[in-house]
């Protein structure tokens, strides 16, 4: 049984589709977003965006009960709060590891669509990049 039969299983219908459709966007939008961070006259409103699209998903996905979906999340929104507090811009090696993220997070989304196991958050992701320039 893939990812999208457990949450269809465990919750209502309309609100895995809701979600789905939430979700679909937020990760069509990410990578624009993440190297918009590197034009200072778009830093500010991107980071925003970032973490207002993270947060969403971590609480969405705690409601949901994905976890590593929710820990992945809570990582990174725990990184852009950082990176809110900053002045422009901000380092490859940032990009680089949001890239990363944004990938992993379409990667789930493709999990959803095809309905299978949610595929395992790789160990690179986890190492945070230093966030100074």
């Amino acid at each position: 049984m893939g990812i999208r039969s457990d949450l269809d299983a465990n919750f209502d219908f309309e609100i895995v589709d809701e979600f789905l459709d939430h979700y679909s966007m937020m990760v069509d939008s990410m990578e624009i977003m993440i190297l918009d961070l590197s034009n200072d006259e778009m830093y500010r409103r991107s980071v925003d965006e970032l973490f207002r699209v993270f947060h969403n998903i971590k609480s969405a996905s705690g409601y949901l009960k994905i976890v590593p979906m929710q820990r992945l999340s809570t990582l990174v929104e725990d990184e852009l709060e950082k990176l809110r507090t900053m002045q422009p811009p901000i380092n490859q090696e940032v990009v680089n590891w949001l890239l990363r993220i944004s990938d992993m997070f379409a990667k789930w989304h493709e999990d959803f669509k095809l309905n299978n196991k949610l595929s395992k958050v790789k160990y690179s992701l986890l190492k945070i990049p230093d966030l100074e320039k």
